[in-house]
């Protein structure tokens, strides 16, 4: 890609492999990012939250089990092809597919802020007994 295509909008994609499918990251400016979240059946993201990062979530294909706690009211709603659901930051969640699904997600652009408090993958970087005060 040379300085021109940028100029009429062109941008690279990124396809990073995740233990639970891939992401695409296909917009990437100073003030948001966009990516398409590809959950395997079955697999799921960590139970995490974000201490500035803030995320709207589309479902494009699929259904997912959106697991989210606010003062320690846990919950978890069902989000099919067509609905969308907004990730404040400090709010506790976690998607988990009940079918394969692909998710749009636009979000700010604090990419590593993930705080995560269960994984099952390994990849906890805090005790569970870490709570967004």
């Amino acid at each position: 890609m040379n300085e021109n295509d940028r100029f009429f909008g062109y941008q690279s994609v990124q396809r990073i492999p995740k233990p639970w499918g891939y992401e695409i990251i296909f917009a990437r400016t100073e003030r948001y990012v966009g990516k398409i979240l590809h959950i395997n059946r079955g697999e799921s993201l960590s139970l995490q939250y974000h201490e500035m990062k803030e995320e709207s979530l589309y479902v494009l294909q699929g259904e997912i089990a959106l697991t989210i706690e606010h003062q320690g009211d846990r919950r978890i709603i069902p989000l099919a092809s067509g609905q969308a659901f907004h990730v404040p930051p400090r709010l506790i969640h976690r998607m988990e597919a009940i079918e394969d699904t692909d998710i749009a997600e636009v979000s700010t652009t604090e990419l590593d802020d993930v705080i995560r408090l269960e994984d099952r993958y390994g990849r906890v970087e805090r005790p569970i007994s870490s709570e967004p005060k």
